[in-house]
Parts: structure tokens; sequence; C-alpha cells
């Protein structure tokens, strides 16, 4: 079978573990897909949307979405370790939660700050703006 174990693994707990068939992976030049017998590697992980493809249990095959943070993928012998601060499943999701640290973030930005305090602004957005993509790509797959 053409899969890889697959580790995601947040600040506070294990977000999945398990057999996997595919990972698409935001980055910062981009997303990435890994798929079995990737080449070894390590990246940066960006704010985004981090898909995947269970191979095994009541999800297999079917993809499956996540808004992660900031973090690494490391890819050593068709076993991936994803890394971050956060990772939220769509249903977990507190859209007015995010929308509200999307514009306070927007504000932050606007404010003549420090450059540090204007990158944890760049950040906040980001991962706002992230959380709430999934969360409305999720609604719009499940609506049928």
């Amino acid at each position: 079978m053409n899969t890889f174990h697959l580790r995601i693994l947040a600040a506070e707990n294990t977000f999945f573990e398990g057999e996997c068939e595919n990972l698409i992976v935001p980055c910062p030049d981009g997303s990435f897909g890994v798929q079995a017998h990737h080449i070894n590697m390590i990246s940066a992980v960006s704010p985004g949307e981090l898909h995947y493809r269970p191979a095994e249990g009541p999800d297999a095959g079917v993809e499956k979405i996540a808004a992660v943070s900031a973090g690494l993928v490391k890819v050593e012998n068709n076993d991936v370790l994803v890394l971050v601060d956060t990772a939220e499943r769509p249903e977990e999701i507190d859209i007015n939660r995010a929308r509200r640290a999307a514009d306070e973030a927007k504000e932050a930005l606007l404010q003549k700050r420090s450059i540090q305090e204007y990158r944890i602004a760049q950040y906040s957005l980001a991962r706002a703006v992230s959380r709430m993509r999934v969360h409305k790509d999720y609604q719009r797959w499940n609506k049928g």
C-alpha cells in the first residue's frame, strides 16, 4: 500500500496520528504535497490550510482539512512529522472569534509600532484569515 505514517502535533495535543495517503502543507513558498516514499526534507509551515487523507479508520480515503499555525514539517524514511503551535478542525473554529482576531490584527497593522509588533500583527492576521477560510470551505463542502 502506498501510505506513510503521519503525526500532526500541536503544542497542546496530538491532532492526528496514523497511516496517511497524502498530505498538503502550507509553507512560505506555497503549499507542497507529500506522498508515500517522499524524499527526506525539513520545511517551515506557514499559517494556512493543511489537507490530509487518512488511510485507516472511519475517515479512510476522505480528505480532511485543518487550520494550522506556524511550525515545521519533517519527512524522513516514510515518516512525516508536522509540529505546529495550533491545529484546528473546521468544526472547532469559532468564526466570530476568528473575525474579531482578524479585525484586531488589521487595526494593529495600522498603528505605528515597532517592527516586532508589526510582524506579530501580520502573523495574527494570517492565522485568523486561515481559520476563517478553513471554516468557510468546510461549510461549503458539507452543504450538499
